[in-house]
């Protein structure tokens, strides 16, 4: 296992994360699944573990922290909040009202009296940064979270964020969390730069891209896959930047075989390339789907492998652009664009 800086914290974390987000309902999984897979991942190096408050409506966070209890010392812990969480309008969001709540909601779950890395799900648009930047610190300081980071922000969000906690003289955030996956480069026009240009630790997520990557997606065969059953268009290959996907998967396998890898692990190992990656998000279901993952945690993909993945899919290109998380709400709401 590989271990990075997470930003300037000084904290050492893992090259691979511990995603928690299929703990319970979404994935399925017992808990004695998540245990089994927790004491996998820590035995492995993995040390830490990344989860959110509206995972299976709270059920992930009590399966890790049930999975964790008595080593918690050795675990660095992440959790999230601000997406919805039931149909009560202000259980959700980045209002010091409801993450003072909610994070109290989290620590139960998780049985723990703190947690290392406090993270916005995703950009509130209706609530001010100094807001939420002041609730985070008075948490902060409280002892509550140790550090605070951001999840999805478009890259000018990430620089705003700064320049308001700098202007308010309050704590900031030291890392974000980025959908990024060979089928998905977007982020390195945008948030990558700006990431590297305050130091942030980046903790990317979805680096399979949904399964495409995973190696069960391939030309010829039935798309079977546990996310497929529930998000059927993103895997429907009559539209076309799904056979765009697909044609690239199909390349993109040619050179992991000529290279002696698996689709895993070189998925893996292009993402935690890039300098301004700290780790990699996995989020296995099964032990066996933690096994494929952790035979990448000493990855280097060579010289010659990076350029065929640029041929096959060129930097800063999302092959699939109306899956981006980050798009400004104008951009999908045509009444914020129109007087």
């Amino acid at each position: 296992m590989q271990y990075r800086t997470l930003g300037r914290t000084g904290v050492q974390v893992s090259s691979l994360v511990l995603g928690a987000m299929n703990f319970g309902r979404i994935g399925r999984t017992t808990q004695d699944d998540a245990t089994a897979i927790v004491d996998a991942a820590l035995e492995a190096g993995i040390n830490l573990i990344d989860t959110a408050d509206m995972y299976s409506d709270g059920e992930s966070e009590e399966m890790v922290g049930k999975a964790i209890a008595g080593r918690r010392d050795d675990i660095v812990l992440a959790t999230k909040a601000s997406l919805p969480m039931g149909e009560e309008r202000n259980h959700q969001g980045g209002s010091r009202r409801w993450l003072v709540t909610e994070l109290d909601n989290s620590l139960r779950r998780l049985g723990v009296d703190h947690v290392d890395l406090y993270q916005i799900h995703r950009w509130d648009p209706t609530t001010s940064d100094e807001e939420t930047l002041s609730a985070l610190t008075d948490l902060q300081r409280a002892g509550k979270i140790r550090y605070f980071g951001s999840s999805t922000f478009p890259a000018h969000r990430v620089v705003q964020a700064q320049w308001a906690a700098r202007e308010h003289h309050l704590s900031r955030y030291v890392t974000e969390q980025p959908s990024y996956s060979i089928l998905q480069r977007g982020i390195e026009s945008h948030v990558l730069p700006v990431t590297e240009q305050y130091g942030l630790g980046v903790l990317v997520w979805s680096p399979l891209a949904s399964g495409w990557l995973s190696g069960a997606i391939r030309q010829g065969r039935d798309i079977a896959t546990n996310r497929s059953a529930f998000m059927p268009r993103r895997f429907d290959t009559s539209i076309p930047s799904n056979r765009t996907r697909l044609d690239a998967v199909e390349r993109l396998a040619k050179v992991a075989d000529a290279a002696g890898l698996t689709m895993i692990q070189l998925a893996l190992g292009f993402v935690t390339a890039h300098p301004a990656v700290t780790s990699a998000i996995i989020g296995p279901r099964t032990l066996d789907h933690l096994r494929s993952h952790l035979a990448a945690a000493d990855t280097v993909l060579s010289a010659d492998v990076l350029d065929a993945i640029d041929t096959i899919v060129a930097p800063g290109v999302d092959l699939a652009p109306e899956e981006k998380y980050d798009t400004p709400p104008s951009l999908l709401d045509p009444l914020l664009r129109r007087r």
